[in-house]
């Protein structure tokens, strides 16, 4: 019997309103579980210290009936559907019109970017949120050469963010360096520890790869914390020295700027360099990712990401490509952190917890393993997506898990999935008859 015989037809395949309704009462049941604690239930600290709660049972009953009726809809428009096609649910002129629309996407946003500082220069939180997004978006670029390029999953991203950033605070406090000194170094040093984390797990793969990268940044942070003497500890590393225009300091002095350009100086001006630093960061990794992507290095992480048995047997050192691509996500991470410490001029432990790790896996994940433009509307969505549904208060993690959720349903590969190979023939090709057993081409 072949496979396509095997296959359930659509009018096979459980229909009517006694399954739908069964189903919504699952996922209804599955809700109250999940949401009695959540909503259900709130609890506080109380005046004298100990906790107090009280009770949310409408609110509980609104999201358990929101996901009973939710559930009935899916499962109508399901069958309504019938089984997922591309060419019933998008027309053609719409796919044209994304298309298109898809190829100016890059260009657009690019130039939008330029514009920032100019349309909002009167708006320091606009600018403040805009610098965090590109400070992410480059992390994701970063992590996106190990985990969507070479395929290796990484748990501890944040640890060479950490490096990264402790580089460039002890190096410019203890020793005076300028920010464009340590910066390289900072990049240098991280990419020193990607590697030293790459030697323990060049036999892993999977689930213990990510346990083992998971831990390698626990480590980094618990030494941070317990290395009071060279580290602060807990107190962090405070007085960073803020970046200068090449030597010529952004302050109101005369030796400032805005003096010597003969303008009033403003506080907006450290924002618009700020911005327009880490702008110019996030760009120059992008372009040494596609241009990595393209040398024989960046076709060997495609090869590792698909199979690394087949590029053992292909002849590829997959010591060495491992170790590279650790290396080069740990390097752009690095500067990041760099970047990070001298914007705050202040660092502490609790700004490279796990957290921070889970959040850039998750911006690589949903924006498409191996997608720039996706990593970059990924950071965009999330990062401002946190202050979109500030005003949710306790509603707010809940509505934007829930917006996950829905986008990995509706694109599990990622908002721009993208996995197709750097290099491939564009026509067919016969082989000639003295190369092949079969004696034909």
């Amino acid at each position: 019997m072949s496979a396509t015989s095997a296959r359930p037809s659509p009018a096979a395949q459980p229909s009517g309103g006694a399954f739908i309704l069964k189903k919504a009462l699952i996922s209804a049941a599955v809700a109250l579980v999940l949401f009695s604690l959540m909503i259900g239930v709130r609890t506080e600290a109380g005046p004298q210290g100990g906790l107090i709660y009280w009770t949310r049972f409408g609110d509980l009953a609104a999201m358990v009936g929101t996901v009973f009726g939710g559930s009935i809809i899916v499962e109508l428009l399901r069958q309504w559907w019938g089984p997922i096609d591309k060419d019933r649910i998008v027309p053609k002129p719409v796919q044209s019109a994304m298309s298109f629309a898809g190829r100016w996407l890059a260009p657009a946003l690019l130039v939008f970017a330029f514009l920032v500082p100019v349309i909002f220069y009167n708006q320091r939180y606009i600018l403040d949120l805009s610098i965090l997004v590109l400070t992410y978006v480059m992390l994701g670029w970063g992590l996106n050469v190990v985990v969507g390029l070479a395929g290796l999953l990484d748990l501890g991203y944040v640890a060479f963010y950490a490096v990264g950033a402790y580089s460039y605070a002890l190096l410019a406090t203890n020793f005076g360096l300028s920010f464009w000194v340590c910066l390289p170094l900072a990049g240098i040093l991280a990419a020193f520890w990607g590697v030293l984390l790459g030697f323990p797990v060049l036999r892993l793969r999977g689930d213990y790869l990510a346990i083992v990268t998971l831990a390698f940044g626990e480590i980094i942070r618990l030494v941070i914390i317990n290395w009071q003497s060279l580290t602060g500890g807990p107190n962090g590393v405070s007085g960073i020295p803020r970046p200068t225009m090449f030597g010529i300091p952004l302050t109101p002095g005369d030796d400032g700027l805005a003096a010597r350009l003969g303008i009033e100086f403003s506080p907006t001006h450290r924002l618009v360099f700020l911005f327009y630093l880490i702008l110019a960061m996030a760009l120059l990794t992008n372009w040494v990712t596609i241009r990595l992507r393209r040398l024989p290095i960046g076709r060997a992480w495609e090869a590792l990401r698909e199979d690394e048995v087949a590029c053992r047997a292909l002849g590829i050192n997959t010591t060495t490509t491992k170790l590279t691509a650790f290396a080069t996500g740990a390097m752009f991470g690095g500067l990041a952190g760099a970047f990070f410490a001298t914007r705050q001029g202040f660092i502490s432990p609790e700004s490279f917890t796990f957290q921070e790790s889970a959040l850039v896996l998750a911006i690589v994940v949903l924006g498409g393993m191996g997608s720039q433009l996706g990593v970059a509307l990924a950071a965009l969505t999330m990062i401002g997506g946190f202050e979109l549904f500030r005003g949710f208060d306790q509603y707010r993690m809940l509505v934007f898990g829930m917006a996950m959720v829905v986008l990995m349903i509706w694109r599990p590969r990622g908002l721009i999935g993208h996995r197709a190979p750097t290099v491939f023939l564009e026509r067919n090709q016969a082989i000639s008859s003295d190369l092949v057993k079969e004696g034909h081409g």
